[in-house]
């Protein structure tokens, strides 16, 4: 099977999955899921935010995402339990599609990571 093909189908079945489990069935985008990869990290899972904790959690979620891609390094959790990154190395430049690509693979790849897919 392609990559490709393996993606495509690893990524419907875990929107599918976390759609359920989040959304009530309603599909989530993928922002919603970096936001969701954000809550996860952070670990206040029963907090509520506000929108500019709301980008702040998205930017963790793509921090660790891109970090085994070398893009991001971990520093330090913040005495508010906030987790810090630095940055390694610029991100190329990617037409929309292709950053589409990266981020949908770096999730599927931080899910099977989890154990939360196969």
């Amino acid at each position: 099977m392609s990559r490709d093909i393996q993606l495509k189908e690893r990524w419907e079945f875990l929107v599918e999955k976390l759609s359920n489990q989040f959304a009530d069935g309603e599909k989530l985008d993928l922002d919603a899921i970096i936001y969701l990869i954000g809550v996860q990290e952070l670990g206040q899972l029963h907090n509520t935010y506000k929108k500019d904790h709301k980008l702040d959690l998205m930017h963790i979620a793509i921090c660790k995402l891109l970090e085994p891609y070398g893009f991001y390094e971990f520093d330090f959790v913040d005495d508010d339990g906030w987790p810090h990154y630095k940055v390694k190395a610029q991100l190329p430049h990617l037409k929309a599609g292709e950053q589409s690509i990266l981020m949908k693979e770096a999730i599927v790849n931080y899910f099977v990571e989890t154990t939360y897919i196969d």
